[in-house]
């Protein structure tokens, strides 16, 4: 075989290999694996042709009934069709599981391979995977799905790119099928150990003589006859035509309470701890793991959250709506590198909450100056509600400070981390002696602290 020959034989399989990819790819007919294997074995006919001249010629042929073969073979790959359920709840932490419905309508199976595209939070573009479709059925397809981060996202350019081969196996068509995400990844859900200690305390207050006190709450406790002395606005006019005698409700004292859940989503809450998650994601952890605990004792639970602005509220609520609507906001919460406006939170607060109510609130302080207006704003909630604010400690600043310095830099650091501890504390002890109750705990302990003071503070009917 001369050189010429030799150039001649790669341009042509060269114009082969353009001519596929200006159109085929803009058509979306790629080639298989069986293909390119059939393509290396007509090559070997290139080796006679050093013996056999028209081996040349007959590899040529070959390879061009080859590409006619594989574009014939993607013309007959047969569409399929796919869906998705509704998406179950999803949660940090938790494996869920998407379910899609593959419907294939021709009379012979599909082979697909299949690329998915979701959002961010769910992971993004996802490896392929293998999917095979019976003549004229419908496949129902678990796949897991293991949330990266809390939050929302809708993404209209989610879906598949879906590679369908042909009968042949030689050629395979590819297509892109939308299948917009609208999803919402929750807190983690409340633990089994936590869950545990609460049920706990349940089965301690039962054990418990309930005292019940008539006077002026709003909860209906039975009928009685009415005597002179009783408020005219509590007959029952119906049960007094029934009974043709006057008949006045009578009251238990409510004892529901409302418990408000305030997140500091400022400057201060953006930062990481040495796991890599930012002391946010774990007061909101805290706070969900509150709301569960509160519900569970049968008492109204709210939110709100703040930073530069009041970003969300939600009024206390009773039993599942409230812990509901508290694991909305909890779910789309992101910090702001801004300045909390605790002034204006606050104030916020006294217009839209006016009966009393446990005021949690998650948020850090670094020096008395820093977080003055803090310290100034969360005194006021008294006498009206019981403000409880819960710090976020930094470990590592505690170790540096507990730290037997080695050399000058170590000694300069210790200086510095013990300043400001100190003057944290002093923010702290200002807080404690305006009658706030104070909780100061690492990040990690914070849920299993404030489900504890929640829960004695209940025990011994302070709220």
């Amino acid at each position: 075989m001369s050189f010429v020959t030799l150039v001649a034989v790669s341009a042509v399989i060269a114009g082969f290999v353009a001519l596929w990819y200006l159109l085929g790819s803009r058509a979306g007919i790629l080639w298989t694996s069986r293909a390119l294997l059939v393509g290396a074995v007509l090559s070997l006919l290139g080796v006679l042709g050093h013996w056999f001249p028209s081996a040349l010629d007959i590899m040529l042929l070959a390879d061009l009934a080859l590409v006619i073969l594989m574009w014939i073979d993607a013309g007959l790959a047969r569409p399929v069709t796919v869906a998705r359920e509704p998406l179950p709840a999803l949660s940090v932490g938790h494996t869920g599981a998407v379910t899609y419905r593959w419907t294939n309508d021709s009379r012979r199976p599909v082979r697909l391979r299949v690329r998915e595209v979701r959002p961010t939070i769910l992971g993004g573009i996802q490896a392929s995977r293998a999917v095979t479709v019976a003549a004229r059925s419908t496949r129902r397809e678990d796949v897991p799905v293991v949330p990266v981060r809390r939050g929302r996202e809708s993404s209209g350019e989610g879906g598949f790119v879906i590679d369908s081969a042909g009968p042949l196996g030689l050629g395979r068509r590819r297509v892109r099928i939308a299948l917009p995400w609208e999803v919402v990844v929750y807190p983690p859900l409340v633990s089994m150990r936590l869950r545990a200690s609460v049920a706990e305390a349940l089965r301690r207050e039962a054990g418990m003589r309930p005292i019940r006190q008539l006077g002026e709450g709003r909860l209906f406790e039975s009928l009685r006859e009415w005597v002179p002395g009783d408020d005219l606005r509590h007959i029952d006019w119906k049960a007094t035509a029934r009974r043709n005698k006057v008949i006045t409700r009578q009251y238990e004292a409510e004892r529901r309470q409302q418990v408000l859940l305030m997140l500091d989503t400022g400057r201060l809450m953006t930062a990481q701890i040495a796991s890599g998650v930012s002391r946010l994601d774990l007061a909101v952890q805290a706070a969900l793991e509150l709301a569960y605990a509160a519900a569970q004792h049968d008492d109204n639970v709210g939110i709100m959250a703040f930073a530069d602005g009041v970003q969300h509220f939600v009024a206390p609520q009773r039993g599942r709506t409230g812990v509901r609507r508290v694991l909305d906001v909890l779910a789309v919460l992101e910090p702001k590198l801004v300045e909390p406006d605790y002034p204006g939170a606050f104030r916020y607060l006294a217009a839209r909450n006016r009966k009393r109510a446990l005021t949690v609130l998650f948020t850090d302080v670094i020096d008395r100056f820093a977080s003055d207006a803090l310290v100034a704003n969360v005194a006021t909630l008294r006498p009206r509600h019981l403000p409880l604010a819960v710090t976020l400690r930094n470990a590592e600043l505690d170790a540096v400070a507990m730290l037997r310095p080695e050399t000058t830099r170590d000694a300069f650091r210790k200086a510095a981390a013990e300043e400001l501890l100190h003057a944290r504390e002093e923010a702290l002890g200002h807080m404690r002696r305006a009658r706030v109750l104070v909780i100061d705990v690492t990040p990690e302990r914070a849920a299993q602290a404030v489900v504890a003071k929640y829960l004695d503070l209940k025990r011994r009917g302070t709220l």
